[in-house]
């Protein structure tokens, strides 16, 4: 593994283990009401870009840190939904 690739995933576990405190949060008070749905829409979105541009240009961090991101948000957004 060469040293950009090395930095491109050491940035995309930091900035989606930022995400991880707010989806364990959620799932252990199944509470979703101070969380903006737009906000998540949007950032599933930004995240789903991301994916499919780290998908087109074969780079494994972007790919790696957007997928789980991507899920983490998911996540969130099911709960949202039906816990409200």
């Amino acid at each position: 593994m060469d040293t950009v690739t090395a930095l491109g995933l050491a940035a995309g576990t930091l900035t989606t283990l930022s995400f991880a405190p707010q989806v364990i949060r959620a799932w252990r008070t199944r509470s979703t009401a101070d969380l903006s749905l737009a906000t998540l829409a949007v950032l599933l979105a930004g995240v789903l870009l991301w994916l499919a541009y780290g998908v087109v240009k074969g780079d494994p961090a972007i790919v790696a840190a957007n997928a789980v991101t991507a899920a983490l948000v998911g996540l969130i957004l099911s709960l949202k939904k039906k816990n409200g």
